[in-house]
């Protein structure tokens, strides 16, 4: 029987600085300009990881993560739901909970992670739900030269179509493996 830690294990909610003007990057990607928004970094538990082949977000963003912390990153509560990916959005179901919905979902995200290299892509590919993380990098808007464009959101009080983050990562490490 394996025996589960108890409590949150990525307490602390994601690190965000929004840039503007002169202090925000730009980098060009797979054809593709990336401009931060916001630097960006967190320690949070990897819930479910979905990998994407196809359409032009994929070009970009090869996989999504669902992140949670605070109470997202608890057994306990993450014992109560079930969390499924499809789409490029993530989905709870639950019965009960023993925190409001508004907690639930201000402590976790659905995030298109777009790897800075291919080092950093090899990390994400062997990173597996269930792990504590750390990523950093930027929140950032991409755009293409035909007038393709996806944004990040930048808060994470938002929920629906538009409300997942867009996370440039340039570091990325398991801090806690599997429980």
């Amino acid at each position: 029987m394996q025996v589960k830690t108890p409590g949150m294990l990525a307490p602390d909610a994601p690190r965000q600085h929004n840039l503007s003007g002169s202090s925000a990057p730009v980098f060009q990607h797979n054809g593709y300009r990336i401009e931060a928004q916001a630097s960006y970094s967190l320690q949070a538990r990897l819930l479910r990881k979905e990998s994407y082949r196809s359409g032009r977000e994929a070009d970009l963003s090869p996989v999504d993560f669902a992140l949670g912390w605070g109470p997202m990153s608890d057994n306990a509560l993450l014992d109560q739901m079930t969390i499924t990916q499809s789409g490029r959005f993530y989905w709870l179901r639950w019965q009960q909970l023993s925190v409001p919905v508004s907690q639930v979902m201000q402590n976790s995200a659905n995030t298109h992670i777009i790897p800075a290299n291919t080092q950093v892509a090899s990390q994400i590919q062997s990173m597996r739900p269930g792990q504590v993380i750390e990523l950093n990098g930027y929140l950032v808007n991409a755009s293409a030269p035909d007038g393709w464009r996806w944004r990040s959101s930048l808060t994470r009080k938002d929920t629906g179509a538009g409300a997942c983050e867009l996370f440039w990562v340039e570091s990325a490490h398991v801090t806690q493996p599997t429980p």
